[in-house]
């Protein structure tokens, strides 16, 4: 009996001990697993770090020694330029769609007949293009417009005036004339090609290249225009309008001045020509004067000398500037006529108020991978108009005797 209460009496510390052990063993389990969990998660993000180093190294011995890639690690940075050149490569729209519901810099990009606007960093590359090496949109009135056309109004007279007396009565004066000029913009478009296997090459500048290419193309289709085009379906040139003696020189005409030769400038005093050119002009559109002429004028023209036998022409010295004749600009467009008879081959004078050029702001680019397969074509398109919107502020040289 003694030894079954002694058997029993050892047995409840026993089972006392058995209930409180495991709970101390889950307890350390579990203190254990978090120390483990700790050192595991500073492990990843050691690795992580560690992978996140060699990429970057990676992507700097790239951007170093590798092509050139389409967008630069700054440029993945801009929404609309990635889109874009998704777009470019593969058709990809999803990325414009996105910018568009957004409401970003796209938000007016799309027609029901499809086509997107250039982003405005590659717009702003075609147009500094256009600035900088077209005809006369370095000297031409030049505004951006969101309509269909542009209206100039021109006050072509002065307010009549006369001197008045203490008692007689007042006379009524001239009244003011005002002229209208509709400035119609017409489409100017190009569509160059490349192949998908060019697109797909990631070392390709797509943006680039097709910068470069429609800007080459609308460089040479405006400046024609804008000299001689006839205005159907084009701008209006400085040429169209109906050419009379300056000395007959009325409105809605320009006046021109002789070179006194039928097929050349004078054998004798070639430069007066140029001297009465510039005189022929008004003395308040004399002060913005430029000279346009092409190449083979230019080179003809800087032979000439004045009266005392110093050269007319002059050289800029400093970069950027352009050559002077009697001290004005000289402006190069190879799409002026060459000295032949009857011809005008040289302008002068104050563009910014005889000309404008009005055009819409945006530049829209279509994708047709199927039409040329297995090229793919991109049709780009742009409104731009031209006229001459002051008929007293240009004035023409004209290759005849009188």
């Amino acid at each position: 009996m003694t030894e079954t209460k002694a058997r029993a009496g050892e047995g409840v510390p026993m089972a006392t001990q058995s209930a409180q052990t495991p709970g101390a063993e889950v307890k350390t389990a579990l203190d254990g697993f978090l120390n483990a969990f700790k050192g595991f998660q500073g492990e990843v993000k050691q690795s992580l770090q560690h992978q996140e180093e060699r990429l970057t190294m990676l992507d700097r011995k790239q951007m170093t020694f590798g092509r050139p890639a389409l967008a630069t690690s700054a440029e993945v940075e801009v929404p609309h330029k990635k889109a874009f050149g998704a777009y470019l490569r593969s058709g990809d729209d999803d990325g414009l769609r996105g910018l568009v519901l957004e409401g970003k810099s796209l938000s007016t990009a799309v027609a029901a007949d499809g086509g997107y606007l250039v982003d405005p960093q590659t717009a702003e590359t075609i147009r500094s293009m256009l600035v900088s090496t077209s005809s006369l949109r370095a000297a031409a009135n030049v505004v951006q417009v969101d309509a269909t056309s542009f209206d100039v109004l021109i006050d072509r007279s002065e307010v009549g005036s006369g001197w008045a007396t203490e008692v007689a009565p007042q006379a009524e004066t001239a009244t003011p004339l005002i002229d209208r000029i509709s400035i119609k913009l017409h489409e100017l478009s190009a569509m160059p090609k490349a192949s998908q296997r060019l697109l797909d090459d990631t070392a390709f500048d797509v943006e680039g290249w097709l910068a470069g290419k429609i800007a080459t193309r609308f460089i040479r289709a405006e400046a024609a225009a804008f000299i001689n085009g006839d205005g159907v379906d084009k701008p209006r040139g400085i040429l169209l309008p109906p050419k009379v003696a300056n000395a007959s020189w009325t409105w809605g005409n320009l006046g021109y001045i002789p070179t006194g030769a039928a097929a050349d400038f004078a054998t004798t005093n070639a430069s007066d020509c140029i001297v009465n050119l510039v005189y022929a002009l008004g003395a308040d559109y004399r002060a913005n004067g430029t000279f346009i002429m092409n190449s083979k004028t230019a080179g003809a023209v800087r032979k000439m000398k004045d009266a005392d036998g110093r050269f007319m022409w002059g050289d800029s010295l400093q970069a950027g500037e352009p050559a002077r004749l009697m001290g004005y600009p000289v402006l190069i467009c190879e799409d002026m006529p060459d000295v032949a008879a009857n011809s005008h081959p040289i302008a002068f004078g104050d563009f910014t108020a005889g000309y404008t050029i009005a055009e819409r702001p945006d530049l829209r680019i279509l994708r047709d991978p199927f039409s040329a397969k297995p090229n793919v074509l991109f049709y780009a398109n742009k409104r731009v108009g031209g006229d001459v919107t002051d008929f007293a502020a240009i004035k023409l040289l004209r290759v005849a005797v009188s």
